[in-house]
């Protein structure tokens, strides 16, 4: 069992765990029972995760659970503006470990469209987007070393305005100057449009950044920070030391 303890936000829990394959195995069945208990109570659940290498175990565990997931809608935190067919596509990755076997029955909502940048993509994917019941039932996040999560990186034009909690646009087009590709990403405002939130790491160094964030850093220094010291919305942290 994974250990508890209070965070610096009213609504932080952390849960401390030896190796990434134990809290990814524990985090896919406390999203899986919430997916359940949103189905019981209003018929269909949403959905809202983070690609990126990291949470592919977690993919691997979740998509094994006993869950009607034809009534989940799935979308993601964000998305690189690459072809969904591309190595770096967060939609390719989500396919090949998620939307597997009984979870391929969830519906999906993709991020990427075919137009040449993603600031000419997002009237459009916002609409698509309104299709998802809202508020999510869960959003998972992961965050980087520098900070960031979804597509909200530290350094980036236009980050203030996609971490205001007040906004009202669901996605930014952003151009993060230490990544490649320029993406689309949730604003915070839609981030906190949530029932739950999990956050997923692994090691010390993000175990270090995490308490750096708590601790007081910017948002705009360290977006994360957002995320973890907001009060609107529970935030579960899921860490391993391996």
């Amino acid at each position: 069992m994974p250990e508890r303890s209070t965070g610096e936000a009213p609504q932080l829990r952390q849960h401390h765990f030896d190796i990434a394959a134990t809290a990814a195995e524990a985090l896919a069945l406390a999203i899986a029972r919430q997916l359940n208990q949103a189905i019981a109570a209003r018929g269909v659940a949403s959905l809202l995760v983070s690609g990126g290498r990291s949470p592919i175990p977690l993919f691997a565990a979740l998509r094994e659970q006993p869950v009607d997931w034809q009534r989940v809608w799935l979308t993601l935190a964000d998305e690189r503006w690459v072809d969904p067919a591309a190595p770096d596509s967060n939609e390719r990755l989500l396919r090949e470990h998620l939307l597997v076997g009984l979870a391929a029955a969830a519906r999906f909502v993709p991020l990427k469209s075919p137009q040449a940048h993603p600031a000419l993509a997002l009237a459009e994917r916002s609409q698509q987007l309104q299709q998802m019941p809202r508020p999510f039932d869960v959003v998972v996040l992961g965050m980087g070393d520098d900070g960031h999560t979804a597509s909200l990186f530290p350094g980036t034009d236009g980050l203030a305005a996609a971490l205001d909690p007040q906004g009202v646009a669901p996605l930014a087009a952003m151009t993060p100057p230490t990544a490649a590709h320029p993406r689309i990403s949730h604003t915070l405002a839609s981030l906190l449009d949530a029932r739950q939130i999990y956050l997923l790491l692994q090691g010390a160094a993000k175990r270090a950044r995490l308490l750096q964030a708590l601790a007081g850093a910017s948002p705009l220094q360290l977006p994360i920070a957002a995320v973890l010291t907001q009060s609107l919305v529970p935030v579960d942290v899921y860490w391993s030391d391996t």
